[in-house]
């Protein structure tokens, strides 16, 4: 048979076009992580858009630093409407431009949906990175992610399930927080640096929160409870991790103020975790980083009477505590609005001790399953999405 000639060379692939816009801190982190492990598994993908000294350090081609979209409260949002609406167009019309295989949303909902939503429309595919908290409030919102979002990268294992009833692809990356966080056994090593007696009686965080709403609410009721649980069990020391300079002296004028004697620690919650026997914690990421380093906690959570009265309407599940809504029962105390007062929250910290052992093995399991390489498989689901673009040629 005649040979009909070479056979032409496969055409190599392109590199993967990705686009990627974080608009906070957080984000900016996350956004870091996916950046590498993208180039891991493509070392010639193109990532660009907006982020902040993290994700520039890793590669981003950077039209926008995370800092001009950074906002704090309810106001300044509103404030700045107008500049957001004219550099969301702007970002739309640079990102469709660069020829993207895919986008990614890192959290920052409100701006990153919008933007996904005017992207989606134009057939460019994307992804949002971090679950908006549907499990928890605002369910009726599930409905109208499928105009911004082709896939959706969660967190938690129990969000999938709610996004698969309202038509929406998401995929279960686990938690980064958990492949950062190990199990703290021995608290002696963090006591040790902080100058506390390995055998003292008994070590308790108190993690109230960092805006200055929620120290407001619960700062002086969680200081309280502290001084309670003090008074009971004499030589306790009380740790209180905070973000700022600024907070930590609101927080010791505070104390001053109660008579209570704390010891205030500025950007080293980690430590003070794995000092602690016992943590006292507003609701929120706090704690599930007391349950990923294994330490007994008790959760609580206010706000004022009518946004109070809003929340109930608003929120579908019967608890709100991460360790709670991840063994989908009541595993760590949970004590809401007026249930948290200084004796109550004193009273169930105290009962959380002799739970110690017992919470810490289901605190394992819970880390285990959330501890799954989460940049790792938020990278390989990015990647999948761009190169099914890739092979329709859309």
């Amino acid at each position: 048979m005649a040979s009909s000639g070479p056979v032409a060379p496969m055409p190599t692939p392109e590199p993967p076009r990705i686009g990627l816009l974080a608009g906070e801190p957080s984000g900016d982190r996350l956004g870091a992580s996916l950046i590498r492990a993208i180039r891991e598994r493509s070392p010639g993908a193109l990532c660009v858009g907006v982020g902040g000294p993290a994700m520039r350090a890793a590669g981003l081609d950077c039209l926008l630093p995370t800092e001009t979209l950074t906002m704090n409260g309810f106001a300044e949002p509103l404030r700045r409407l107008p500049e957001l609406l004219r550099l969301r167009r702007r970002l739309r019309d640079q990102l469709l431009g660069r020829g993207l295989d895919v986008f990614v949303g890192i959290d920052f909902n409100v701006f990153n949906l919008s933007l996904e939503k005017a992207l989606k429309r134009r057939g460019l595919a994307t992804v949002h990175y971090v679950s908006p908290s549907v499990y928890a409030w605002r369910r009726g919102r599930l409905k109208h992610f499928h105009e911004s979002v082709d896939r959706m990268l969660a967190l938690y294992p129990f969000e999938p399930p709610l996004y698969a009833d309202a038509g929406v692809d998401a995929v279960f990356v686990g938690h980064p927080l958990a492949d950062e966080i190990d199990e703290v056994i021995d608290p002696g090593p963090a006591r040790s640096a902080l100058g506390i007696a390995p055998d003292a009686s008994l070590v308790l965080a108190v993690m109230p929160g960092s805006r200055r709403s929620e120290l407001e609410a619960l700062a002086p009721d969680f200081l309280r409870a502290a001084a309670r649980v003090a008074r009971l069990r004499p030589g306790t020391r009380v740790l209180v991790p905070v973000l700022d300079r600024e907070t930590a002296e609101r927080m010791e004028r505070l104390a001053a103020d109660l008579g209570v004697e704390v010891r205030v620690l500025v950007d080293d919650t980690r430590r003070a975790l794995a000092a602690a026997d016992l943590v006292l914690v507003k609701s929120g990421t706090g704690t599930l980083e007391a349950m990923l380093t294994g330490r007994p906690m008790v959760v609580a959570y206010r706000v004022g009477p009518w946004t109070w009265r809003l929340l109930r309407r608003l929120v579908h599940s019967p608890r709100i505590a991460l360790p709670n809504l991840l063994a989908g029962g009541s595993l760590v105390p949970e004590l809401l609005q007026d249930a948290a007062t200084p004796e109550a929250l004193a009273e169930a910290l105290l009962g959380e001790l002799a739970e110690g052992p017992q919470r810490r093995d289901r605190f394992r399991a819970l880390a285990a399953d959330l501890r799954r390489g989460a940049a790792d498989r938020a990278a390989e689901a990015v990647l999948e999405l761009a190169s099914r673009r890739e092979e329709t040629g859309t």
